[in-house]
């Protein structure tokens, strides 16, 4: 038999579940960056002070925006002063939001050793 006493567990360590878990992502969230991660969601409009706004598709929409014009609640995320840097804005929100889906895969190995 031992003569150790076990330590308490500090806060920080008692409110981790585990070193190598993951938080929980929610459908919610997923179906939420799926949906970002289309260019097709996305749009630019021009405002009235001649800047460029960004803005995403509701998700709870059922339109094609490419076919139909019957949703009408867009969601704004930036805005910038060229139409081209407001395209790539998009494009790396699209970039992010994939990189985010594909992740959700588990680890991507990178690099193996010999």
């Amino acid at each position: 038999m031992s003569n150790i006493k076990p330590k308490p567990m500090t806060l920080f360590y008692q409110t981790q579940t585990s070193w190598g878990s993951q938080p929980q992502i929610t459908e919610e969230t997923i179906k939420l960056w799926k949906h970002l991660a289309s260019k097709k969601h996305w749009r630019i409009t021009q405002l009235p002070n001649g800047f460029y706004q960004t803005e995403y598709k509701d998700i709870d929409c059922n339109c094609d925006p490419e076919k139909d014009h019957c949703c009408d609640k867009w969601i704004d995320v930036t805005r910038r002063e060229t139409i081209n840097g407001a395209e790539s804005a998009i494009d790396a929100s699209v970039e992010h939001y994939s990189k985010k889906v594909e992740f959700l895969n588990g680890p991507k190995v990178v690099k193996t050793f010999k």
